[in-house]
């Protein structure tokens, strides 16, 4: 009989059942489970026809409802032989496959897919040739080998052995193979039985030879695991027969020089108890089980950590003065703190060490002056970034439960120092983050507490671990940013940025030398004129503290360091032609103010984290109403500025403007530099002396500058920041400073220099801040009517004097 041929009429539309990631071939019967309801619905159309379906198979199974283009163009016709409905809603189909279809084309139907097919025929083969009986011969043997080692049901077997037609024992092999869904559809879509079954041959090649291959492998993996087992049983046998000879064991040699390290630790007694239990529990291990390598670990850190070894302090005051000034010039305060703790540690020996928080602007040297304090004392120095630091267990460590755990940082900075009592600084702790895995600065709050320091346990460890003799050092650039109950566990002392002045003698007695050391020059290379260092310092840098000026130095250097190097040995003297002519022209002009002032401009004192900043306040009367404020403004500094709008309006009368004038206006108050965000109370006093100035129309005069909030009762209120405040007008050319009353103890701080040059004014009202900064006092509105009414009146003398004339 001819097998292209199909024993049943294929009519020429068909139900369309797409399937997911599988292939059905012709003489399969197998159940299918259908949910969809386009798919539902053309097994309802089959069983409303001729009972045949076409089953084809999607090109991405994850896709729900695939369209034409999803479904590959040659599947197979099936016939339906049973139909089970499902309480679930599911259809169970039972099928058997009949022969290949190609889809022509598909017709479009409301519930389910159809579409126009054609039978794919197929090459009748010979009654008999060598290489299709080859072929037939070669796959059933190789069915036989394959099938201990793939688990196919024997029955494959008795299937195989009983097809002798090439094309049908191509499918029947085919549809047992569990091959990949691409793999199938290529053997589903070749006609020729010879080809198909020469495809289905080395299939059935690889997948023996990949099957072999797996069988080693598993084989050999079985092969290890008796070979280890086997290899523990000799181990234990040997270390018997040590035992008996009295030879030693590798595992009693180490324990015992972990009890000697533990000995010679000076542990106390929490953590020597805790130690000893482990060591116990290693004994007890294999030694090379993945729990005996995190015991040892353990053991290595509780051995290595400096429980009882404390370095000696220097305790000679003078020497250790010496040693502070050599480093740093200026910061006296800083300075005498360390020197007063120095004397209770000479006084009493056991005294707690304090817990210091530098905070200022970067670059006037607070990391540097931590080394500088451990090298007066004597003590070791460590350093820890807590910059971007999130996790939790970067300060108290992970437990030991965890694959790779170690101690936190502050535990590792502890065995890195040596000893218990090192200098310990904790840099930018106003970085802290927090997420998910917890709030470090939570874990600083035990770190940092005196009372609770003395036992300080680390998740790691365990055990408890004394750091009541560190000297903890904090640094931060604001303080905004620290939580409350940190920062209450901290002595904090501020550090100002530089006066010229200062920064001139820092350049001259630290910059400069360790600048020409650093690039390998000497006097005879370079020479700075005393000039050229306070033109450097005032024209080429503007900053609180000194990197700036320290980079602009190094540049110097380097053009010096390759004209030597290119054999020009001549001495370069620097001073104010040389800087222009190595440095470009100053980027920074001289900012004293000049000329008279303007109605509506006011110096503002600004406080950032790079130190103080003076902003120019502009305003300005346009037609409208209200109060708008720009220049990237905060909610604080609008608040304060409508306090002040509010203030001046009530006082018209008494200042000599038409208090009606800002119900006709609109005043505009912008500060300038609009790219950077600007918030706080401070500004209220220079947002009102504007606005009075645009009212009265009174100039404000260039060289006063101005801080404080304002109420709306004009009283003027402390602010904050006033040393770097102070400094900022300094290097402004500012000659007057009006600051609140309440802030003239901050005065106490400021260098000589700055008092000398600037005059500061306490004010209580505004009224007294009006007084210095506008040009002329403002007349009230009562004087002016008085003034003008005055010539309408007459005595009696002059009317009869008139009459005469």
């Amino acid at each position: 009989m001819d097998e292209s041929v199909p024993r049943f009429a294929m009519p020429d539309e068909l139900p369309i059942l797409p399937l997911r990631d599988m292939v059905v071939f012709p003489y399969m019967v197998l159940p299918l489970f259908v949910a969809r309801e386009r798919s539902i619905a053309a097994v309802d159309d089959a069983l409303a026809g001729d009972r045949l379906l076409l089953l084809t198979a999607q090109r991405d199974g994850e896709i729900e409802d695939p369209g034409p283009d999803d479904l590959h163009r040659v599947g197979t016709v099936v016939t339906v032989m049973r139909v089970l409905r499902m309480a679930d809603g599911r259809v169970k189909v039972l099928v058997q496959g009949a022969a290949r279809a190609r889809i022509d084309s598909f017709v479009e139907q409301d519930a389910s897919t159809w579409a126009r097919v054609s039978a794919l025929s197929e090459e009748t083969p010979a009654d008999w040739c060598v290489e299709a009986e080859a072929l037939v011969r070669a796959v059933r043997n190789r069915v036989e080998e394959l099938l201990p080692l793939k688990n196919l049901p024997p029955e494959v077997l008795s299937v195989t052995g009983s097809a002798n037609d090439p094309g049908q024992l191509a499918d029947l092999v085919a549809s047992n193979l569990k091959l990949r869904v691409e793999e199938s559809q290529e053997v589903l879509e070749i006609a020729d039985p010879i080809q198909r079954l020469r495809k289905i041959d080395a299939l059935l090649r690889r997948e023996l030879d990949v099957t072999t291959v797996q069988a080693e492998i598993q084989s050999q993996a079985h092969d290890e695991m008796t070979r280890s087992q086997r290899e523990h049983f000799l181990r234990e046998q040997l270390r018997a027969i040590q035992a008996e000879l009295g030879e030693g064991d590798g595992r009693l040699e180490e324990a015992d020089d972990y009890r000697s390290k533990l000995e010679d630790a000076c542990l106390p007694e929490e953590a020597m108890i805790e130690a000893t239990k482990q060591l116990r529990r290693l004994e007890r291990m294999h030694p090379d089980g993945p729990e005996a390598h995190v015991v040892r670990t353990y053991l290595d850190w509780m051995t290595e950590l400096p429980w009882g070894h404390t370095s000696d302090d220097q305790l000679e005051l003078e020497a250790a003065k010496a040693i502070l000034d050599e480093d740093h010039a200026h910061l006296s305060g800083i300075k005498d703190r360390i020197l007063e703790y120095l004397g209770v540690r000479k006084l009493r020996g056991d005294s707690r060490g304090p817990i210091l928080c530098f905070s200022g602007p970067p670059g006037v040297g607070k990391t540097s002056l931590g080394r500088s304090i451990a090298r007066a004392m004597g003590r070791e120095f460590v350093r820890i970034s807590l910059g971007g630091v999130r996790d939790e267990a970067e300060i108290r460590g992970h437990r030991r439960t965890y694959v790779g755990a170690l101690p936190g940082r502050i535990i590792q900075g502890l065995k890195q120092a040596g000893t218990n009592n090192p200098v310990f600084m904790l840099d930018e702790i106003d970085k802290l983050g927090a997420d998910y895995r917890g709030d470090p600065s939570s874990s600083l709050l035990e770190v940092l507490d005196p009372e609770q320091n003395d036992r300080f346990s680390d998740h790691y460890l365990n055990v408890p671990f004394d750091l009541s003799r560190v000297l903890f050092i904090a640094t931060a650039n604001v303080l905004d940013t620290i939580p409350g109950p940190l920062r209450d566990r901290m002595e904090v002392i501020r550090i100002a940025g530089y006066t010229p002045e200062e920064k001139a003698v820092i350049a001259r007695n630290y910059l400069i030398p360790n600048q020409l050391e650093e690039h390998g020059l000497g006097e005879e290379h370079l020479h700075w004129s005393r000039g050229s260092v306070i033109d450097l310092v005032t024209e080429y840098t503007q900053e609180a503290g000194v990197r700036g000026l320290e980079r602009r130095v190094a540049a110097v250097c380097r053009k010096t360091a390759r004209r030597v190097a290119e054999g020009n040995a001549n001495r370069v003297t620097v001073n104010s032609r040389t800087l222009e002519r190595l440095l470009g022209p100053p980027p920074y002009v001289s900012e004293k103010p000049e000329g008279p002032g303007e109605v509506g401009l006011v110096n503002g004192l600004a406080w950032t984290e790079s130190g103080g900043e003076v902003l120019t306040l502009e305003a300005m009367l346009t037609p409208g109403e209200g109060l708008v404020l720009t220049g990237q403004i905060g909610d604080v500094m609008k608040e304060s500025g409508q306090a002040a709008l509010t203030w001046a309006r009530g006082r018209g009368d008494e200042l000599g403007f038409d208090s009606a004038t800002f119900g006709r206006h609109e005043v505009h108050v912008h500060v300038p530099a609009g790219a950077i965000p600007k918030d706080g109370p401070s500004a209220g006093v220079a947002i009102a002396t504007a606005i009075l100035s645009l009212a009265t129309r009174i100039v404000v005069k260039p060289d006063v500058a101005m801080t404080g909030e304002v109420t709306l009762r004009g009283r003027v209120l402390p602010v904050g920041g006033v040393r770097e405040k102070a400094m900022a007008a300094l290097r402004a050319g500012i000659t007057t400073v009006v600051i609140p009353r309440k802030n003239e103890s901050d005065l106490r701080d400021l260098p000589r220099e700055v008092k000398k040059k600037i005059t500061f004014v306490p004010v209580d009202h505004m009224n007294d801040v009006l007084e210095v900064a506008l040009d002329r006092a403002p007349v009230p509105r009562t004087k002016r009517r008085r003034t003008r009414a005055r010539p309408q009146r007459t005595t009696v003398a002059q009317a009869k004097s008139r009459q005469q004339v």
